[in-house]
């Protein structure tokens, strides 16, 4: 049975265990034991799939861009990258997922590495915020990652080429960061990530915005 044979089956089991109330680690493995799944297809039903109740519990907290205009914006800055910079390269591990946000499926986050696409990359976040005027953007990277410090200097360079309020940091936690910053300002968060998200009010899909732009 090959990908597109087997992945169609695979992801209508999970969905369907995941609709009854199994935990996922769980039912992932099972389901990717049954079709025999290799690492990258497990990613890629792990990003995608999710129970109905899930899905449309985070579809609800997505905003349009157009509503961080007057806004503070934080930006989980790997995985937004690391998403758009896909889309750059002609977005081949890119997935639409069950609950509204495009995430990549390469799982390369703790080997990220700056390279040629990433100022790019960057550059695209940036101008696609200033479009809609937030009042102040806020990268936050992880500091145990390689190289967090060199990009967190990169993106402060090309919000102030750009003429954007803003700033980027290192953080040893980001996620939990994110929550903290969302609670105590109301702000916008930019992610893709499930645990982020289920913790937040508001989310805006940055990937997902460039990719209709580009397409």
């Amino acid at each position: 049975m090959d990908f597109e044979e087997k992945i169609p089956e695979a992801v209508h089991d999970l969905r369907y265990l995941l609709d009854r109330g199994y935990r996922k680690k769980g039912a992932l493995k099972f389901v990717s034991d049954r079709y025999l799944l290799n690492i990258h297809e497990r990613n890629y039903l792990a990003r995608k799939v999710f129970s109905r109740e899930v899905s449309l519990l985070r579809r609800k907290k997505i905003i349009e861009i157009s509503r961080v205009k007057d806004e503070t914006v934080f930006v989980d800055g790997y995985n937004v990258l690391i998403t758009v910079e896909s889309i750059c390269t002609g977005y081949p591990s890119l997935v639409s997922c069950d609950d509204g946000f495009l995430r990549d499926v390469n799982a390369v986050f703790g080997k990220y590495r700056i390279n040629d696409t990433t100022k790019t990359a960057l550059t695209q976040i940036i101008l696609l915020l200033k479009c809609y005027k937030p009042y102040f953007v806020k990268f936050l990277y992880d500091s145990p990652v390689s190289q967090s410090g060199e990009l967190s200097k990169l993106t402060r360079n090309i919000l102030k080429a750009n003429n954007v309020s803003g700033d980027a940091v290192t953080s040893k936690n980001v996620d939990s960061e994110l929550v903290t910053l969302s609670e105590d300002t109301g702000g916008i968060v930019a992610t893709s990530d499930s645990a982020v998200i289920d913790k937040i009010q508001r989310v805006v899909d940055i990937p997902c915005e460039i990719l209709r732009k580009v397409r």
